[in-house]
């Protein structure tokens, strides 16, 4: 049989001390879909960062 030390106490102890990390920023596939959502979320002062090859975007909005 095998030991349940891993299987139920290292759990629980490990769901008591999670360590958040902090929140990334939000990213997109596409500049119009970032522009719709920073209209959605009355963003008025942003630019957009590409995070990616023009062939393969990927687009972030950094607020000013």
């Amino acid at each position: 049989m095998g030991s349940t030390y891993f299987t139920k106490r290292c759990k629980a102890a490990l769901a008591q001390n999670k360590q958040y990390r902090k929140k990334r920023p939000k990213t997109f596939k596409s500049e119009e879909k970032a522009h719709a959502w920073a209209q959605a979320n009355n963003i008025s002062k942003y630019s957009l960062e590409n995070l990616r090859t023009p062939d393969n975007p990927k687009v972030r909005i950094v607020k000013e």
